[in-house]
């Protein structure tokens, strides 16, 4: 069931290239290969491209409501077989299924029903002008986008960017991560029976090669990457250099501020939610915890407490909530950033080590006594890795918070509302939360400020990247020139 038909898709089909480099897909609860694809070779790519090209103007001379209504039936077929592609999703990540069956594919559908439903809505507007001239705007089709994925929510982002762009007219080829490549091209498959032309929603393995191609190729009219700083820079300048579009929502070292007034059980809730969800592989993940002095040593006690009930196992269990990491490269990361902790001179609260098994696990980990210069605190490790750090009062916190060069989310508890949008006015992040964490609904604008990236994903703001405006006057009377 987890071995693709083919490695890409194309043109509305399957299409295989055994010549491209093979990648096998590994299973983090166990470590076996589960699939093995191939990575595109440049007839591959040079098919992908030029089935966009030919398909992407007719998809954008229909009206938005008739482009709608296809997203729309295919986010209805998504809901429909959600079981199966939670399956899968947590096959190709280790996600486990309690997780998975919530969250992945209902948040891909979500997006494809949204954006379905505001195609119909793109339009310009009318400007009147003296002398009764007037203007009015068109909001247009960009052209061929390229869509980046990262390996931790495969079906989401393969929704996330092709949803806006199909609603806009576009095409896109996605290139899912070499990681977690099976779930886009089920979307794909969705997208196709759902009514959507050949061509328009194309599927591409392979590893940085592949992208960089894609990225630098002149006939590529935007590029959206969901990925690390690093690999961001890269493609944000190749972009940059043939002045392409472009959406980044890159990483984080995001701050989660709990005050002495919280409600403690929520601030545990939502530092768990900030850390091990996902077993903390997610972007926007609050891993600076902030307690105020006065309730640290209480929050300490509960979050121990309440982290001794996570069940860690099988992950095709449903009642399990704490899963695998995505590979044992991602595991080396956390296992050595646990180090690096220890050698620092933070207090190790609980967790800390790797569960033996032949899948790639570790322990929630919690570090107390974390200082802001410790390598815990400033680096991203993207793992079940919290580090809690005290702080005596507002002012002192804001600059502690905002002492980063990343700005993608940040989250304060506290009872006082006032207190709370005073914080998230003062917080460098894109993206905020008050008494709650990692909310992600697709009528909330997503993203990042400073290196964490620029643009922002759903929302009534992701059609401002899929699109491009046109103004045009029109004069009523005679033209004058001056000879």
């Amino acid at each position: 069931m987890t071995q693709p038909t083919a490695s890409h898709f194309i043109n509305g089909e399957y299409v295989e290239d055994s010549n491209g480099a093979p990648i096998d897909v590994i299973y983090p609860a166990t470590g076996a290969i589960i699939a093995r694809v191939y990575s595109a070779t440049p007839d591959i790519i040079e098919r992908a491209v030029q089935s966009g090209l030919n398909a992407q103007k007719a998809w954008a001379r229909l009206s938005g409501t008739e482009r709608g209504r296809v997203l729309q039936r295919a986010a209805a077929i998504m809901r429909e077989r959600n079981r199966e592609l939670s399956i899968l999703e947590t096959y190709d990540t280790g996600k486990p299924m309690s997780e998975t069956l919530y969250v992945d594919a209902t948040s891909g559908a979500d997006a494809l029903e949204y954006f379905g439903g505001l195609a119909g809505s793109i339009t310009g507007e009318h400007i009147p002008l003296a002398e009764g001239n007037w203007a009015y705007t068109r909001r247009e089709a960009l052209g061929l986008c390229v869509g980046i994925g990262a390996w931790n929510y495969p079906t989401q982002i393969a929704c996330w960017k092709g949803a806006p762009a199909l609603a806009c007219g576009n095409a896109m080829i996605f290139k899912p991560s070499e990681t977690t490549p099976l779930c886009a091209l089920k979307v794909a498959e969705i997208l196709i029976e759902a009514g959507l032309p050949a061509g328009l929603y194309n599927v591409i393995q392979g590893m940085g090669d592949v992208g960089a191609s894609l990225v630098s190729d002149p006939r590529v009219d935007k590029v959206s990457l969901t990925g690390s700083v690093p690999t961001g820079r890269k493609v944000y300048a190749a972009a940059a250099s043939q002045m392409k579009h472009v959406t980044m929502e890159l990483g984080g070292k995001s701050p989660l501020v709990i005050f002495d007034d919280a409600d403690l059980e929520n601030s545990v809730s939502g530092a768990i939610l900030a850390n091990f969800y996902s077993t903390g592989q997610v972007c926007s993940n609050g891993t600076r915890v902030f307690v105020q002095s006065g309730i640290l040593d209480n929050f300490l006690k509960r979050l121990t407490e309440r982290l001794e009930l996570a069940v860690i196992g099988d992950p095709q269990d449903e009642r399990t909530n704490f899963g695998p990491m995505v590979s044992e490269r991602q595991l080396d990361i956390v296992l050595s950033y646990i180090k690096k902790g220890k050698a620092e001179g933070a207090r190790l609260i609980t967790g800390g080590n790797r569960i033996p098994s032949d899948g790639y696990y570790v322990q929630p980990t919690v570090f107390a006594d974390v200082t802001d210069d410790m390598s815990i605190a400033r680096e991203e490790v993207f793992g079940p890795l919290m580090s809690v750090l005290s702080f005596e009062n507002e002012e002192e916190v804001v600059d502690r918070a905002n002492a980063t060069e990343f700005g993608l989310a940040a989250g304060v508890f506290t009872a006082d509302l006032s207190r709370a949008h005073r914080m998230v006015d003062a917080l460098d992040a894109g993206t905020c939360f008050i008494n709650s964490y990692n909310d992600a609904p697709v009528e909330v604008p997503f993203g990042g400020v400073k290196m964490s990236g620029v643009g922002r994903e759903n929302s009534k703001a992701a059609i401002l990247h899929y699109s491009q405006l046109k103004s045009v006057f029109v004069r009523m009377g005679d033209m004058e020139s001056p000879f």
